[in-house]
């Protein structure tokens, strides 16, 4: 019989686009009011590998990805999500978002997004949010599954993600030693 333990604390990520790259440092700061500096911004990149916001936010959006330095509880990613999700309603005009911004966590195993639609390999957690198995870690690389989206599974995002992991066990490895 296993016996139940809590689960090791994550590492918070968010992916952030927007049509402007104002619009995208003013979610960074709104995220690190609400969780803490982050350890980690990527560059600047064009969001380009699908048009789906486009109607909504514009043809050209920029991207940039952020990790937080405190990590969380891996349940508390409903909550995340929700935060997220009023923040990007907080910003509406006209009935469209002007910012996109994705949460999710990496462990030493996966990277999880949260998501409000369910889907067949998408758990629902709580509140209405849903846990999107995006990236497992398996031989010394993340690995993508036939439903990661694209950008996920570009190398560039995939070595960028890498290092944050090597990061956040990094953590794992110095809040075992303060505590013992």
């Amino acid at each position: 019989m296993s016996k139940p333990a809590q689960a090791p604390p994550v590492k918070l990520i968010f992916s952030v686009f927007a049509p402007a790259a104002e619009t995208i440092n003013e979610a960074i700061g709104r995220l690190a009011a609400l969780y803490g500096p982050p350890d980690f911004v990527s560059r600047q990149v064009p969001f380009d590998y699908t048009d789906y916001y486009s109607p909504e936010m514009g043809k050209t959006l920029a991207r940039r990805f952020v990790s937080m330095e405190r990590l969380i509880r891996p349940e508390s990613l409903p909550d995340v999500k929700l935060a997220t999700n009023a923040i990007e309603d907080e910003e509406m005009r006209d009935g469209r978002r002007q910012m996109n911004v994705d949460p999710g966590y990496l462990s030493a195993a996966h990277l999880i997004l949260a998501t409000g639609k369910g889907y067949t390999h998408r758990p629902y957690l709580r509140d209405g949010i849903y846990a999107d198995l995006t990236l497992l870690y398996s031989g010394g690389a993340f690995r993508a599954l036939p439903w990661t989206y694209p950008d996920y599974a570009d190398e560039k995002q995939l070595a960028m993600l890498a290092a944050i992991r090597s990061r956040y066990l990094l953590q794992l490895r110095q809040e075992r030693t303060e505590t013992v």
